[in-house]
């Protein structure tokens, strides 16, 4: 996407291994489920970037600070998919440093957060049936007029 408006790439997760010089199932290991959350809130409500696509890691909508900034920043796209669509792409949870509460699957934490993406979205594309090529275009037509 950022190649295709020309803009920068921003990655939150790759920011938050730097900034704390530690892997993200590193920082889940050591500061539990709820301190990670804080520190990605910290990172994502102090982002300053213009003419950037920013990833950020998925439970950041449970950040509202980072939320609320991320909101006055930007356009925030909701790429809508299948729960069993998310388990093919994250593959193993703990190595991508996913935050799944004790004795939770991918589906509960699916259930859990799409009311929040859908609460926070700006625009949502469902990928269904998508490639890649038409989901890009998808979000382009669903931004245009929309950035400046």
């Amino acid at each position: 996407m950022a190649k295709k408006l020309g803009y920068s790439f921003v990655d939150g997760d790759i920011i938050i291994q730097e900034k704390e010089k530690k892997l993200l199932k590193e920082l889940i290991a050591e500061h539990g489920i709820e301190g990670f959350w804080k520190i990605e809130e910290k990172y994502n409500a102090e982002l300053d970037v213009e003419h950037s696509v920013i990833a950020p890691g998925g439970s950041v909508i449970y950040g509202p600070k980072a939320m609320e900034h991320l909101k006055e920043i930007s356009v925030i796209v909701y790429l809508k998919m299948s729960c069993e669509e998310v388990e093919k792409r994250i593959g193993d949870p703990v190595n991508r440093g996913v935050t799944l509460k004790e004795g939770w699957t991918l589906r509960d934490l699916y259930n859990e957060r799409v009311p929040y993406y859908e609460k926070y979205a700006d625009i949502t594309v469902d990928e269904e049936n998508l490639t890649l090529g038409e989901t890009l275009d998808e979000i382009c037509r669903k931004l245009s007029g929309r950035l400046a």
